[in-house]
């Protein structure tokens, strides 16, 4: 049977027990020797979830001790902290709008609230937004409070005023039922099964967007991690970005969708390093790697060969114009795939891209260009590298995607090399910027100036296609991830 236990302020007083549920005061919690067993659930359901407060000692003891606990130290500040949350309410937003336009109640207050626990909320129509609220500040009791706005346009959406959590301990009767009933689905819903008794020795969910245009691997990679992992004792499963809720049933998490910091790939991340499995990409390498004024930075500190580069904003833009060198590249520092990278090949197209690009961004970088018949790309995971293939630049353009093309990108060509075949400086200069990032799986792109290896990025999140990067070890690449996987999982338990 599954163990959840409930950190309140007086462990007498927890009125909902149950067969696998058990009460502990906070100061019997933080005075305990030793950790939970790994599988066992941790809900912190203290009054006070300030900043230093008793709520929060709780957390911060939890994760040193590596108990599973919910909410975070990090969740807390998340929610406490209304200039930090603002930029992820977007989606619970148009949930609350989509929700209210598609059943509107004339007797609704303009403030809400609506009250969620663990996820679940009274009305039906507002589930969708309950289990995005769930997700995205993982607190056990949430309140959000909305209001009506109109757009320039006229049109009315609903903006989300404020995120509070309220004691459970002085929830209104209507509410005091919600909370049993959510505790109810929260419990059965995360319930852990060892994986030997699902068949395999171990699952691997595999987040995938089916409709993405330029995914990092195609349907038919997927297929074969597939069947290589069930080759090797590992059920694979694609999952999508509902699946959120379903996260802690399986053993590790794969993600083969482009992944961005306000986006649901990263709060799949985040969600995996909360719950305690191995994750590929891990938050931290999306964190260091999808901003290119950071991964500047890193090169910079680390003594890593990189292409000259300044930091641009829209106070110097002009004086960088007239100091450089054309062509120059420019780039939006979130940009993937080639996009929102320009080439400027005079000061005046510099400083009106410029202009435009810092519209939409506070920081853009200028870059040295480097012109090459083709882009070195290292794959190395856990510090190894394990492929290595040549992108060539699309046809008479200077990107490897031609994102300008008619109809779709038009994209260059590739050639996979054995791992022996490659320069050493390309290998060296390659592992030493993939070090400082972390031990996960990451695509580092290099040029060869004459016998100098210069890198140009680190992506936590490269393409494996099939046909491509395993064109030379084919199903041994699949193998090497997937015992990756392996030997993650094992050392997590």
């Amino acid at each position: 049977m599954s163990r959840t236990v409930f950190i309140i302020d007086d462990g007498a007083e927890f009125p909902y027990p149950g067969p696998g549920r058990e009460a502990v005061s906070a100061h019997d919690y933080l005075m305990r020797a030793k950790p939970y067993a790994k599988r066992t659930r941790v809900v912190n359901l203290c009054s006070d979830y300030s900043y230093l407060g008793l709520g929060y000692y709780c957390a911060l003891t939890a994760e040193a001790r590596g108990d599973r606990i919910l909410p975070s130290a990090e969740a807390m500040l998340w929610v406490g902290w209304k200039r930090i949350y603002r930029r992820a309410l977007g989606d619970m937003e148009r949930q609350l709008t989509k929700a209210l336009r598609r059943s509107p109640d004339p007797e609704d207050a303009p403030g809400g609230p609506v009250t969620v626990c663990f996820g679940v909320c009274a009305e039906n129509r507002f589930q969708h937004l309950a289990r995005a609220v769930f997700d995205a500040f993982r607190c056990p009791i949430l309140r959000v409070h909305y209001e009506r706005a109109e757009t320039a346009g006229g049109e009315v959406v609903y903006r989300i005023t404020d995120v509070r959590v309220p004691n459970w301990k002085k929830l209104p009767a209507a509410d005091r039922a919600l909370f049993e009933k959510g505790l109810d689905a929260y419990t059965k819903r995360h319930r852990p099964t060892p994986a030997l008794a699902r068949g395999p020795r171990y699952t691997l969910a595999v987040l995938v967007d089916p409709k993405e245009a330029m995914p990092p691997s195609s349907p038919q990679a997927i297929e074969r991690i597939v069947r290589v992992g069930a080759s090797m004792g590992v059920k694979v499963e694609t999952i999508g970005r509902r699946d959120l809720p379903r996260l802690a049933e399986f053993d590790a998490l794969f993600i083969r969708e482009t992944t961005a910091l306000d986006h649901h790939t990263y709060r799949f991340a985040k969600r995996a390093e909360t719950e305690g499995i191995p994750c590929i990409d891990d938050a931290m390498s999306i964190l260091r790697c999808t901003n290119k004024v950071y991964l500047a930075e890193l090169f910079r500190t680390n003594n890593i060969p990189s292409p000259r580069t300044r930091v641009i904003d829209k106070d110097n833009l002009e004086q960088v114009a007239q100091e450089t060198a054309y062509p120059i590249v420019l780039k939006v520092p979130d940009g993937a795939f080639s996009r929102g990278v320009k080439r400027a090949d005079d000061a005046g197209q510099m400083i009106a891209l410029g202009r435009e690009m810092l519209s939409r961004s506070a920081l853009i970088l200028s870059q040295e260009y480097l012109r090459t018949e083709y882009d070195w790309r290292i794959g190395i995971l856990n510090g190894a590298p394990i492929f290595a293939s040549k992108y060539f630049m699309a046809r008479g353009h200077w990107q490897i995607i031609n994102h300008a093309a008619k109809g779709a990108p038009d994209e260059g060509g590739f050639e996979t090399v054995d791992l022996d075949a490659v320069p050493s400086a390309i290998l060296d200069a390659a592992l030493a910027a993939a070090r400082p990032i972390g031990d996960g799986l990451y695509g580092v792109d290099t040029k060869l100036i004459g016998d100098r290896a210069v890198v140009i990025e680190v992506n936590d999140n490269p393409n494996l296609d099939a046909g491509v990067e395993d064109k030379v070890l084919k199903d041994g690449l699949w193998r090497t991830i997937v015992s990756d996987f392996i030997r993650r999982i094992e050392a997590a338990r």
